[in-house]
């Protein structure tokens, strides 16, 4: 029986924990997360959802604002184990526990690209064809620790950031357990730091477009839908849109053709055809229909 503990956050986390809890040589002694947090315009206190999980199967649950606060590091190493398993938890581990047990990352990216807090995302955002997860064996730096093993998945031409997420899920719930029963340090690869790239926390305003490059557009819309979401100066929401073509050059922002169901946008470079929109303050609704309530058309800019 292997004893676990657990760090982690969001679903993609919880569906290892998950996993783990389900695993009968497997047994998880307990799981930290992070703190509850404010959710929605009630601002209502909710709890991340391993600890939703953890609780379910009576885990303790520790939930510390910092890692490296003395007590908290105490508290690790007073708590038997063999292995520390550690997936999109949002805090760097101090040195004390990486050298307490062996201590595993999930990361979903084929590293050392995509080191850091979005590498799902940045692999849509540059077209890649694949994507995966990498379990490394942790060390004091962001995600540079040596490669136990990656699984590598396709990439969709068209696949949005939730359905890439969830396969990715899937991909890490298999390679946790294949890593907990088979492989040890001895089989590690160490990264090549000089192929490394880094992305960056997604804001709110990396959801602002202006119709340049279709294509560019079009994989941010990939990315971003639904959170950040992409959006006009004007605060228009584009809620639903493809790549029509990437190579036409003309005005930013023309629509240069409507039918029934959409219409298409120019970019300065390609054009998009877009479904449904949502103005500021109002509810989501048909292209269409925000065109005939703006009394807009053809040749005139989507604002």
């Amino acid at each position: 029986m292997t004893r676990i503990i657990f760090m982690g956050t969001p679903d993609y986390a919880a569906s290892i924990l998950e996993a783990l809890i389900a695993a009968n040589d497997v047994e998880v002694v307990s799981v930290y997360t992070q703190p509850d947090k404010p959710v929605g315009r009630k601002a209502i206190l909710t709890p991340p959802i391993v600890k939703v999980v953890a609780e379910k199967a009576n885990i303790p649950v520790l939930q510390p604002n910092r890692l490296r606060d003395e007590a908290v590091v105490a508290g690790v190493l007073a708590t038997p184990c063999d292995m520390i398993i550690v997936a999109a938890y949002g805090q760097i581990l101090p040195k004390e526990i990486l050298e307490y047990v062996p201590c595993v990352n999930l990361h979903a990216s084929i590293l050392p690209h995509y080191r850091g807090a979005s590498p799902i995302q940045q692999s849509l955002l540059n077209n890649d064809p694949q994507s995966g997860v990498s379990a490394m064996w942790m060390d004091e730096g962001l995600d540079t620790g040596a490669i136990i093993k990656i699984e590598k998945l396709p990439i969709g031409d068209d696949e949005m950031v939730e359905s890439l997420y969830e396969r990715l899920t899937q991909c890490a719930v298999h390679l946790t357990l294949d890593v907990i029963r088979h492989w040890d340090r001895h089989s590690a690869v160490k990264q090549n730091d000089a192929d490394a790239t880094h992305c960056k926390k997604i804001l709110k305003s990396d959801g602002l477009i202006d119709f340049s490059n279709a294509r560019e557009i079009y994989n941010r819309y990939r990315a971003y839908t639904p959170w950040p979401g992409l959006y006009l100066e004007s605060g228009l929401k584009i809620k639903s849109m493809k790549l029509e073509e990437e190579i036409s050059s003309a005005e930013a922002g023309t629509i240069i053709a409507i039918d029934k169901e959409s219409i298409v946008v120019q970019c300065t470079m390609g054009s998009l055809r877009i479904f449904r929109v949502q103005a500021p303050s109002k509810q989501e609704t048909s292209v269409i229909d925000y065109l005939n309530g703006k009394r807009i058309g053809c040749g005139n800019l989507l604002v």
